[in-house]
């Protein structure tokens, strides 16, 4: 199945199957299909800002080779604030900075050019209020569980934060929340590193420092994911689906 939503690769590895193209591909946004022939592909996708992402990749490395994404038309974000917010987030939804940040944590090789795009990305585009929204529910519902009404975890000092963790995800277990105690997102928030993890994910000002940091921050909450391999998945698969 096409769609109009695609990108072309080329410079593919001889070595390089079907399914790790998915796997690679599948950070930008929800795949439709693939058109795989020797060393191009075509990546059909469900939505022009995942189309867009991936052209962000170009000049990335799989399987040692390096990847030129194009694609023959220009693909325009959806607008930012038409989904229902009570839905699950999806890639698209997510900070460019935030996508590259999952793809070194998988063992990915990213050149700080491409971190450079993905901040240049999020700062002319922005990020969209339905991930804000997402994020902010995850830090007031936690704080509010443990601290008290109209508090924040990531707000709270360091000290505190791991006895207040604990609390919430008692909480959560006994109200039948284990996935919200287990989403990465939750997890990151609730530590030491929270009000930088928040601050993170809802400003555009970052640096590539800055990814390269989130991403050691990804890979140690995962650390049974393989790296830049088949079934890498994304830092909140327990919330979003991409």
């Amino acid at each position: 199945m096409s769609s109009p939503h695609s990108v072309h690769v080329t410079g593919l590895s001889a070595s390089t199957a079907e399914s790790q193209l998915h796997d690679f591909f599948t950070f930008c946004g929800k795949i439709i299909s693939i058109d795989h022939k020797g060393p191009e592909a075509t990546i059909h996708f469900e939505k022009p800002s995942a189309a867009n992402t991936a052209l962000m990749l170009n000049g990335g490395t799989l399987e040692g080779a390096t990847l030129t994404v194009t694609s023959e038309v220009e693909h325009q974000d959806e607008p930012k604030d038409d989904h229902d917010h009570a839905e699950p987030i999806s890639q698209s939804d997510k900070p460019r900075a935030g996508i590259a940040a999952e793809y070194l944590a998988r063992g990915y090789m990213l050149s700080d050019n491409i971190l450079k795009r993905a901040i240049e990305l999020d700062n002319n585009r922005g990020i969209s209020k339905r991930f804000l929204s997402y994020i902010q529910n995850i830090d007031s519902g936690l704080g509010s569980r443990t601290l008290g009404p109209d508090q924040t975890i990531s707000g709270k000092l360091q000290e505190t934060v791991g006895a207040a963790t604990q609390q919430a995800k008692s909480i959560d277990e006994q109200k039948g929340f284990s996935k919200t105690a287990s989403d990465y997102y939750t997890r990151a928030l609730s530590s030491a590193m929270g009000q930088k993890v928040r601050e993170f994910y809802t400003t555009t000002s970052k640096q590539v420092l800055d990814i390269h940091e989130e991403a050691k921050r990804i890979a140690a909450s995962t650390p049974n994911e393989g790296a830049g391999g088949s079934g890498a998945t994304t830092a909140a698969d327990t919330k979003a689906k991409a």
